[in-house]
């Protein structure tokens, strides 16, 4: 397997992810939706503890659930865990990989 000297510095790729906004918007979103999945269990566990054994709360699950996507989408674009950015940077390069062959 060979490997090619093919890198692209930061600022490349966030030049490029400039130039292609959507594509920016879509490595946000997708790391808001890894965010929620890793939210849940936290929202979860909030739950059982303050359940007394009744059905009666589904408004605050459903109101929890939209609070951990908006904590997730919040979190994803002030920057994230990096998850977005790493996405951005290996589409970039094989966008870069795909157009030089």
């Amino acid at each position: 397997m060979k490997v090619d000297s093919l890198s692209l510095s930061t600022n490349q790729v966030s030049t490029n992810a400039q130039n292609n906004p959507r594509l920016k918007d879509a490595a946000q979103q997708f790391e808001a939706i890894l965010l929620k999945e890793m939210l849940k269990p936290l929202q979860s566990s909030q739950h059982s503890m303050d359940d007394d054994g009744d059905d009666s709360d589904k408004p605050a699950d459903v109101l929890g659930e939209y609070g951990t996507e908006a904590i997730a989408n919040a979190i994803s674009k002030s920057g994230g865990l990096g998850i977005g950015k790493k996405v951005l940077q290996q589409v970039q390069l094989e966008s870069t990989r795909f157009q030089k062959n």
